[in-house]
C-alpha cells in the first residue's frame, strides 16, 4: 500500500537539533525493528510444524516472505539514516550553502515519507503474522482439549 505524498513546507523551518532528534529517533526505532524481526523469525521457527499441519503453509509462506524483505529494507533504511544523520554538517557548519542546505531538507522530507511508509508497512505485516500465529495456536488448543 502506498501512502499519499503529502508535502511538507514546514520542514523549511525546522532546526538542525530537530532534524538531528528525527535522524536519530529512525535509528533507534529501524534498530528496535531489527531486534522484533529476530523475534518474528523465531515465532515462525517455533510454530512451523503446526502452520505446515494446518493448512496455512501458502499464507505462511508469504509471510515469511513478506518478513525477509521487510528485513533487507529495513537495513537499507538504517544506512541511509545513518548517512543522512553523518550529513547533518552541512546544517550547522556555519558555512552558507544554500543549495547543498536545500538538498539536505529535501533528502530529510524524502527520508520522512519513506520511513513513514515502511513502519505503516510493517505494522500491517506483523499484524498478519499475529493473527496466522494466534489461529494456529486456537486450532492447537482446541485440538488438546479434544484429546
Amino acid at each position: 500500500m502506498k501512502a499519499k505524498n503529502q508535502i511538507y513546507r514546514y520542514l523549511e523551518w525546522k532546526s538542525p537539533e530537530e532534524m538531528h532528534q528525527t535522524s536519530l529517533d529512525w535509528i533507534s526505532e529501524l534498530k528496535f525493528v531489527k531486534d522484533e524481526q529476530m523475534f518474528l523469525n523465531d515465532l515462525v521457527k517455533s510454530y512451523t510444524l503446526q502452520i505446515t499441519s494446518s493448512g496455512m503453509y501458502d499464507e505462511s509462506r508469504e509471510l515469511v516472505t513478506a518478513i525477509s524483505n521487510s528485513e533487507v529494507e529495513a537495513e537499507k533504511l538504517l544506512k541511509k539514516a545513518k548517512i543522512h544523520e553523518n550529513q547533518l554538517s552541512i546544517m550547522v557548519d556555519d558555512i552558507d550553502q544554500p543549495k547543498m542546505e536545500k538538498a539536505y531538507t529535501e533528502s530529510h522530507r524524502d527520508m520522512i515519507f519513506a520511513i513513514d511508509n515502511y513502519l505503516a508497512d510493517y505494522r500491517k505485516l506483523k499484524g498478519s503474522l499475529f493473527q496466522m500465529i494466534s489461529k494456529v495456536m486456537k486450532k492447537e488448543k482446541q485440538k488438546r482439549l479434544l484429546n
